[in-house]
C-alpha cells in the first residue's frame, strides 16, 4: 500500500490551509451573525451572504469541485482529476470548519454525492439541466431516500412508489432527512423508491429526478439534531410526494438500478464524511489542549491532571488510527475499486465517527459547563458527529458487514 499524495494534492493542501487561515476562520463569526439575522427575519433557511464571497475566493484559488475526478458524458473534464486518496486530506482540512468550508468549495453533502450520481448515470439532457448548474454552484439539490414509516437501516424497506404511466412516472410517498431541502436554492431531489414491486429484492428500486416545484411536492418542515435545525444549510426536510408526475426522461440510470446506484454514491462519499469528521475532531483536540493549558483548578492548570493528559493522548491515538484506516480505504478504492473495498469502507464508517466522537466528547468535558453551550463550537460538533453514527447507515449495519466478511473468510471448507 502507498499513501503518498501527488504533488498536485500537496499543493492544494497547502492552498487549503492558506484559505482556512485567510478566508474561512475570519468569516466564521460573520457567518454565524448572518445566520442569526436571517433567523430573526423569519428566513432561517436563507444562505448567509458571506458564503457567496467565500465561493468566489475558493474558485479563484482553484479549490472548487475537488471531490470529483470528472463529470458529465466523458467528453469534458469538469472535475479536479484528483484520486480519492489525493482528495482525502483536503476533505479533512475542510472539516476543520465544517459549517462553511466544504460548501465554499462546492464540496458539501448532499450535492457531492448527487453530482457523483449524475456524472455516472445522467443522460446528456440531465447533465445540462442539473449537473452543470450544480457544478457551477448555481443551484443546490437534496437526496430523498430515508423514510419515517420504515426501518431505513434496511433500505429494501423503502416504500415510496415510482410508477410508470405512459410517458411519465408518478411518485407517491413521504421522505425525511432530505438534507438541504428547505433552502431556496434547492431545486431538485434525487428520489429513491419502488418501481418494480415484483422484481428481486435488490432490483425493485429506482431513482428519479423530481424538481421541487413540481405539483404535489410539499416540503413540510425540517427535522432537528438535538435542537439544531441546520438552518443556514437548508435543514433536513420532511417531504411529501403526493401523486407527483414527472416525465419518464427524469428516471436516473436504469429502472431497477436504485440499489446499484446507491452503493456507487456511498463509496467515495463515505471517505469524504469520515475525513471531514476527523478534521472536525482535530480542531476540537486543539481547542481542548488550549483550554486545558489556560484553565486552572486545584492549584494548577487542568492539563497537569493525569486524567486530562490521558484524554489528550487517547485522542491523538484515536485520530491517527482512524486516519490510517480511511487512507487505506481510499487507496483501495483508487486501486481495486469501491466494490472490492466494501469491507474497508464499512469499517471506516464506524471507526472514524467513533474516534471523532470520543475526541469531541472529551473536549466537551474539558470545557466543563461551557462545553454544552452553543457559544463554544464543541457543542455543535458533538451533535453533528452523533448523527454520523446513523447517517449513510447505522454503525450496527456496517459492523454486520465487517463481521459477515470475517466469518466468510474463516468459514470451514468442505
Amino acid at each position: 500500500m502507498d499513501f503518498r499524495h501527488s504533488e498536485r494534492s500537496l499543493a492544494l493542501q497547502d492552498e487549503m490551509r492558506r484559505f482556512l487561515d485567510d478566508e474561512i476562520y475570519p468569516s466564521e463569526a460573520t457567518f454565524e451573525q448572518q445566520a442569526h439575522e436571517n433567523r430573526a427575519a423569519g428566513t432561517p433557511f436563507r444562505t448567509p451572504e458571506v458564503l457567496g464571497d467565500l465561493k468566489a475566493a475558493a474558485r479563484k484559488r482553484g479549490l472548487w469541485n475537488l471531490f470529483l475526478p470528472q463529470a458529465g458524458d466523458g467528453e469534458a473534464e469538469r472535475g479536479a482529476g484528483l484520486s480519492v486518496l489525493d482528495y482525502a486530506p483536503i476533505a479533512e482540512l475542510s472539516g476543520r470548519s465544517a459549517a462553511i468550508a466544504p460548501e465554499a468549495m462546492n464540496c458539501s453533502a448532499p450535492d457531492t454525492g448527487n453530482m457523483e450520481l449524475l456524472s455516472m448515470f445522467a443522460t446528456p439532457e440531465q447533465v445540462t439541466q442539473w449537473l452543470e448548474p450544480l457544478l457551477e454552484g448555481e443551484i443546490r439539490s437534496c437526496f430523498s431516500m430515508t423514510e419515517p414509516a420504515v426501518a431505513s437501516s434496511d433500505a429494501s424497506n423503502i416504500a415510496l412508489t415510482i410508477t410508470r404511466d405512459g410517458d411519465s412516472y408518478v411518485v407517491d410517498g413521504r421522505k425525511w432527512w432530505s438534507t438541504g431541502a428547505m433552502r431556496p436554492e434547492c431545486k431538485v431531489a434525487i428520489v429513491m423508491g419502488v418501481s418494480d414491486p415484483d422484481a428481486a429484492k435488490y432490483q425493485r428500486h429506482s431513482m428519479i429526478l423530481v424538481p421541487l416545484d413540481t405539483p404535489g411536492v410539499t416540503v413540510e418542515r425540517s427535522t432537528t439534531v438535538y435542537g439544531y435545525d441546520d438552518g443556514p444549510h437548508g435543514g433536513h426536510g420532511v417531504i411529501h410526494y403526493d401523486h407527483v408526475r414527472v416525465p419518464a426522461t427524469n428516471l436516473l440510470g436504469p429502472q431497477g438500478g436504485g440499489f446499484m446506484m446507491a452503493q456507487a454514491r456511498l463509496g467515495p462519499g463515505r471517505i469524504h464524511h469520515c475525513m471531514r469528521s476527523l478534521g472536525m475532531a482535530e480542531r476540537a483536540l486543539e481547542l481542548m489542549v488550549v483550554r486545558a493549558t489556560q484553565r486552572s483548578a486545584f492549584g494548577g492548570p487542568i492539563a497537569s491532571q493525569g486524567v486530562v493528559k490521558e484524554w489528550i493522548a487517547e485522542s491523538r491515538l484515536a485520530l491517527d488510527q482512524a486516519r490510517l484506516l480511511v487512507m487505506n480505504a481510499a487507496w483501495l478504492i483508487d486501486t481495486v475499486g469501491a466494490s472490492k473495498a466494501r469491507t474497508e469502507i464499512a469499517a471506516i464508517k464506524v471507526a472514524a465517527p467513533r474516534a471523532a466522537s470520543y475526541v469531541v466528547d472529551r473536549a466537551v468535558q474539558t470545557f466543563g459547563a461551557a462545553g454544552v453551550d452553543g457559544g463554544v463550537p464543541v457543542a455543535s460538533m458533538w451533535a453533528q458527529l452523533r448523527t454520523l453514527h446513523l447517517a449513510d447507515g447505522p454503525d450496527e449495519v456496517h459492523l454486520r458487514s465487517v463481521a459477515r466478511e470475517e466469518l466468510r473468510r474463516h468459514a470451514p471448507t468442505t
